[in-house]
């Protein structure tokens, strides 16, 4: 945590410091930090292993996309309704999963981002089907400001919307609230005799962490202009599943550090071979076996040492 404020820093002045391909990356590694922070809050911190999070971020992506595409309304409030609709969704959802526990909460989710995947690729009017929505523009801010439609001013809408996550996850598993979570963690049914009603805290953790993963699609869709099915894919929830164990769950920051990790061996394998996901497995193995804490077990192992 010392080297907090040092990786701030070097985030805020990242943009008067690196070419233009470096942002468009280092962008892109934010906003799927944010998305497998938001599933670290199930898997890390409630052990709620979800095999559908794409949904939360193929959502939140077609959602803003749409506000974007068909109203006038301003690029922040369409990303902050859009987490907004993807949490409410998510309540009912998150009712339905809670029903189950273990590997059947988890194929619950997958059903669920399966299901949203099929109405995705035929809802034409309101999707485009196959081809997705294209064009999705950066509509300008408040009072007509345009600083969004920048790289530079989009990336700090970025920045901003990953810190404020931070805090609000922060603040919440050091809470009570938090208290409670763990406690489902490690023994559900002691949590439930000390008279927690623990499947509703399961239906708000769920409904948290899928608006905040609605938030990092809402971001998305106009970083990248469109938004397709392949946001909503169920391999794509694997690979969220994989940055937060990669990073290291249960630690908040270690997702984000798994989903910089992630893409970064993307871009450099796929340089050499097109099989770059069957390396990166390998990469994944060696995770589990000799570092199962992740990247952020090992810093702090050599923090330790240090």
């Amino acid at each position: 945590m010392r080297g907090l404020p040092l990786a701030a820093a070097a985030l805020v002045a990242a943009p008067f410091v690196l070419p233009p391909y470096a942002m468009t990356l280092l962008t892109e590694a934010l906003i799927l930090g944010l998305l497998a922070m938001s599933l670290d809050l199930m898997v890390g911190y409630t052990r709620l292993i979800s095999f559908g999070h794409a949904a939360a971020y193929g959502l939140g992506a077609y959602t803003c996309g749409d506000l974007l595409l068909h109203t006038a309304l301003p690029l922040p409030f369409a990303v902050l309704a859009s987490a907004v609709l993807t949490g409410v969704v998510a309540i009912g959802v998150a009712w339905v999963c809670t029903m189950a526990t273990g590997v059947s909460f988890s194929m619950l989710t997958l059903a669920f981002a399966q299901l949203l995947y099929a109405v995705a690729f035929k809802w034409t009017a309101v999707t485009g089907a196959s081809d997705g929505l294209a064009g999705i523009p950066k509509t300008a801010g408040p009072f007509g400001l345009d600083v969004f439609q920048s790289r530079t001013g989009f990336y700090f809408l970025v920045l901003a919307c990953l810190a404020g996550a931070y805090g609000l996850c922060r603040s919440l598993v050091n809470s009570p609230f938090g208290a409670v979570l763990r406690g489902i963690r490690e023994n559900e049914a002691k949590t439930l005799s000390l008279g927690y009603n623990t499947r509703l805290y399961k239906v708000a953790v769920v409904a948290i962490s899928f608006a905040l993963g609605g938030l990092s699609g809402a971001l998305y869709s106009p970083f990248a202009g469109f938004a397709n099915t392949d946001l909503l894919y169920w391999l794509f929830s694997g690979q969220v599943l994989i940055m937060v164990i990669v990073g290291g769950q249960g630690t908040l920051l270690g997702p984000i550090a798994g989903a910089v990790f992630f893409l970064l061996m993307q871009q450099v394998l796929s340089i050499y071979t097109e099989s770059w996901a069957l390396f990166f497995g390998l990469i994944f193995i060696g995770f589990v076996l000799y570092a199962p804490d992740g990247i952020w077990g090992l810093l702090r192992r050599r923090r330790g040492r240090v």
